[in-house]
């Protein structure tokens, strides 16, 4: 049956209408792929550049580093910067270019060079970081550069104002030590406190003696660069005397080559000294072994077979004290400990019948030798700590008040 006119014209109409919009259609989808979305992306979240960036020397250092800070970018507070990179150049060289030497994070506003050349003058420049999305589904940094810093250059400074407290301290402390060397000198009795260990140095040689057996001195187990061997042997030096003078016998067994020739000097000193050169020999002062555990069982086996009648530890000592102190306690001998090494301390109270604890032990020397240099230097530290224990009192007192900011004036503490 023929189709009428009016039919046909309007399935063609529809037709036409159909395939124009299918047109339309493919051509939007096209271009929303092949946009550069990213491009569009980066300018909307690139942050707007950091402000005066400066370098500068660090103050109160010897050299070797450069402060450089900046302010903030105005797009910081918005969320828009996620660090900021710090770049630097240096000064009168045209073919170099810029180095990221650190970075900081948002909010952050200087850093630190620890690595520039010295005498070499360099210029600053920071980067706003932020990231934008790409199409892939990825991100890709932006960045912003703020203006060139002005040169800088790092240098030594002769002195470190953050010390001046420390000086005022150690120009009173130096005065102190040597008005008091020179009322020694002068002939002044200067007081210092009884030392109960020392004071039975004389006891303890002459009960060897009235016993005709030995005297066992041990100056610790460490070299001569141990400030404890140091004080040990110059201990060593009065009781060698003593044994000189009461003619009694003396043994000093060490651990280290270097003490075994010190400790010979000092003894042979002593001998000299005491008018009993003759008497001297020099196996008195006899090396056993480096090892720690050998050490104290080699003198253990000494002590057992030999039994003498006092001993000495005068030194630095670790775990080894026990071991030496128990077995001299065993014998029955009057021993005498002197360590700076606090956790042998326990040790040598509960198994010796004195102990010098501590700063005694390097008080010794001054206190038994009465030398006017060592008596005033050790007098003068004495007062120069008490002094400083006054200030530190009245510092708390006024800084509890609210008196006066006093943490200001110690800022050496806080570095």
């Amino acid at each position: 049956m023929p189709m009428k006119t009016s039919t046909l014209l309007a399935l063609l109409l529809l037709l036409l209408t159909t395939s124009a919009f299918g047109i339309i259609v493919d051509e939007d989808t096209t271009d929303s792929i092949s946009a550069p979305v990213s491009m569009v992306t980066e300018e909307a979240v690139r942050p707007q550049p950091a402000l005066n960036v400066i370098g500068k020397d660090t103050p109160n250092d010897n050299g070797g580093s450069i402060q450089v800070s900046w302010d903030l970018s105005p797009d910081d507070a918005k969320g828009m910067v996620a660090r900021y990179d710090v770049e630097r150049k240096p000064v009168g060289a045209p073919d170099s270019q810029y180095e990221v030497i650190g970075d900081a994070t948002a909010g952050g506003t200087s850093i630190t060079d620890n690595y520039p050349e010295s005498g070499k003058s360099y210029v600053y420049r920071v980067a706003a970081v932020n990231f934008a999305p790409t199409v892939a589904g990825g991100k890709v940094e932006v960045t912003s550069f703020s203006a060139e810093s002005a040169p800088a250059k790092a240098s030594a400074q002769w002195f470190n104002t953050n010390r001046t407290v420390v000086l005022i301290f150690a120009i009173v402390l130096g005065f102190l030590i040597l008005w008091y060397i020179a009322q020694a000198k002068a002939g002044k009795e200067l007081f210092i406190r009884r030392i109960a260990g020392l004071e039975a140095v004389d006891e303890a040689v002459g009960r060897a003696t009235e016993m005709g057996k030995k005297i066992f001195y041990i100056p610790g187990t460490q070299d001569m660069e141990n400030i404890q061997t140091i004080a040990g042997v110059t201990i060593l030096g009065r009781v060698a005397k003593l044994a000189a003078e009461y003619e009694t016998q003396l043994d000093v067994p060490v651990s280290r080559s270097l003490v075994m020739v010190t400790a010979r000097e000092i003894v042979k000193e002593a001998y000299l000294n005491a008018g009993r050169p003759d008497a001297f020999n020099e196996d008195m002062v006899h090396y056993l072994t480096d090892d720690q555990f050998g050490y104290a069982a080699a003198i253990d086996g000494m002590v057992v077979r030999e039994k003498p009648a006092t001993m000495f530890y005068m030194g630095a000592f670790y775990a080894e004290s026990l071991i030496l102190a128990e077995t001299g306690n065993s014998i029955g001998a009057i021993q005498i400990a002197g360590t700076a090494m606090p956790a042998q301390l326990p040790f040598f109270v509960a198994a010796c019948d004195y102990t010098l604890i501590g700063e005694e032990l390097f008080a010794a020397s001054a206190y038994l030798s009465k030398e006017p240099k060592l008596l005033g230097s050790l007098k003068g530290q004495d007062v120069g700590k008490g002094l400083i224990l006054v200030v530190i009192l009245i510092g708390v007192i006024i800084q509890t008040l609210g008196v006066y900011d006093v943490q200001s004036l110690l800022n050496i503490v806080a570095e």
